[in-house]
């Protein structure tokens, strides 16, 4: 199709995600020659987790100390100021947004006339309990233009549960990064490097959050160094930057590694340069991914690009790419028995884990960028028909 300019919208620097998502279906964009600029919003001083490879431009904010409802919404109207004189006299062909709050803030733009479109990627439904975003969540799916999700159960439950109907789009790993390692000696230099020697590690990215079923994980931990001692696990949680104040979950947590005695073997690592993920997932001999809820789960499938076995939740969205027995273990959501056996097993299964791991790489091969940039075009070439056609029939 014809270069299209493109504002790519999304409400963080952080690597969730939505946010991966807009950097990499952006640069995706761009290599197929269309002109795409990245807007995030950033406080003063923070910048994207990795430097995107479009033009970016980060509307900075001053959170107000207020409760959080009030931060929500100085949030929403400080990126819908800074949005205003870039989005404003038509320079760009499309507007697209990848979460509720920059939708939001680009719908009050629509409103007043700055922009005319605004089309949105739903990549989940959150389960808020704050008004702010309730309410932000809401209008971002019902007052857009048109709308988009990255898999097929979500676009069938925003049909269900706002009577909204949505187009297909896709996910993607840059398997040149996501990688098995090449050699046992690269395997083992990124093991030392995160403190590993023979212990089986498991990893799981997200944090530590109600979402990502990060105590059914630790549940299940404990009861496999219960059922296979000699293994000597250790449990490895990296990531978590978020939006949201998940305190109490992160407490809770602690608490329970104490009264299970776990001590040394649970490490939270936190927020991680790109680079240093990509060398957790090879130095890691098993990825759990015990979620409650996910739009897709791009964890997942960096994992299955990088050679690691996956156990995940039996998820509608995870059951579009992972298949139980054959790309993956596949355990009942909050099952934290089913999910330490299906983590012993692979440990001591050397032929399932090397049948995982095959299946997973051909999986992972068929998800690139560009094959979701390209589905983006398609969208953006059906939209923008009915856009035209809208605007002729009121004149």
């Amino acid at each position: 199709m014809s270069s299209l300019r493109i504002a790519m919208l999304t409400y963080s620097l952080r690597p969730r995600g939505g946010v991966v998502h807009a950097l990499e279906v952006s640069e995706a964009l761009a290599r197929r020659g269309h002109e795409v600029c990245l807007f995030a919003l950033g406080r003063p001083g923070e910048e994207f987790f990795r430097a995107p490879g479009v033009p970016s431009r980060i509307v900075r904010y001053i959170p107000p100390e207020a409760p959080f409802d009030e931060r929500i919404m100085a949030m929403l109207v400080a990126y819908r100021d800074g949005l205003a004189e870039p989005l404003g006299q038509g320079a760009f062909d499309v507007i697209h947004s990848q979460d509720c709050l920059s939708a939001s803030a680009a719908v009050e733009l629509r409103e007043r006339g700055v922009i005319g479109h605004v089309i949105r990627t739903v990549h989940h439904i959150d389960d808020f309990i704050s008004p702010s975003l309730i309410e932000c969540q809401d209008r971002s799916i019902l007052a857009p233009d048109a709308l988009l999700c990255v898999s097929e159960p979500w676009v069938a439950r925003l049909r269900a549960e706002y009577g909204v109907c949505a187009g297909l789009v896709s996910n993607g790993v840059d398997t040149r990064r996501y990688r098995p390692a090449r050699y046992a000696a690269d395997r083992w230099r990124d093991r030392r490097a995160f403190g590993l020697g023979d212990e089986f590690a498991v990893l799981t990215i997200g944090g530590i959050e109600p979402r990502k079923g990060t105590l059914t994980l630790l549940e299940g931990f404990a009861r496999l160094r219960a059922l296979a001692p000699e293994l000597d696990s250790r449990l490895l949680v990296a990531g978590g930057a978020t939006l949201f104040d998940y305190r109490s979950e992160v407490d809770r947590f602690h608490a329970r590694v104490a009264e299970l005695g776990l001590g040394e073997t649970v490490r939270v690592l936190g927020t991680l340069e790109d680079g240093e993920i990509e060398r957790l997932y090879r130095a890691a001999d098993v990825f759990a991914f015990p979620s409650t809820k996910e739009g897709f789960g791009l964890a997942a499938l960096e994992a299955l690009a990088s050679g690691l076995p996956v156990v995940a939740s039996d998820l509608d969205a995870l059951t579009t790419f992972l298949e139980n027995g054959h790309s993956a273990m596949l355990v009942p959501v909050g099952d934290h028995d089913a999910l330490a056996v299906a983590i012993a097993r692979l440990a001591h299964e050397t032929g399932t884990r090397r049948a995982l791991r095959a299946n997973g790489l051909r999986v992972a091969a068929g998800y690139s960028w560009d094959r979701g940039a390209a589905a983006y075009e398609d969208a953006y070439r059906e939209l923008l028909g009915s856009f035209a056609a809208a605007v002729a029939a009121r004149v």
